[in-house]
């Protein structure tokens, strides 16, 4: 699949990914890659991109990363739980998430994700619990 043809598949799968402007530039089971523009509608005070912005791109990847790695008989997955770790601000520029399994089960599936500002410096950490839909 190719990063055009992964960034249409995520925005009709997951709508508020489209309203983002998220990207897909890599889409396989060991590693999801997403990235997202900064714009000024997506900020907080002071021109910083808003955290919910920087979370909903790391869901959206750590999403992506668990349906690749579902078991055959499952129907999809949802996240059931999300942590994020702030380490620093984004006021221009594109931010990557980068995701990828720690844990693939029959019943839960876990993700690390991390978030880089366009000089790569790292933004956020998330780690989050998917539930195996069936």
């Amino acid at each position: 699949m190719t990063d055009r043809e992964a960034t249409n598949a995520i925005q009709d799968l997951m709508p508020l990914a489209a309203t983002l402007g998220i990207r897909a530039d890599a889409y396989g089971s060991e590693v999801v890659v997403m990235s997202m523009d900064w714009s000024p509608s997506l900020c907080t005070a002071n021109g910083i991109l808003h955290g919910g912005a920087i979370m909903a791109l790391a869901d959206s990847a750590g999403g992506a990363c668990a349906m690749l790695n579902l078991p055959a008989d499952a129907s999809g997955t949802s996240t059931i739980e999300s942590k994020t770790n702030f380490l620093g601000a984004v006021r221009s520029g594109v931010v990557t998430a980068t995701s990828t399994p720690l844990h693939r089960g029959g019943t839960t599936i876990v993700v690390e994700t991390t978030v880089r500002d366009s000089s790569g410096k790292l933004v956020a950490k998330v780690t989050q619990t998917q539930l195996v839909l069936r």
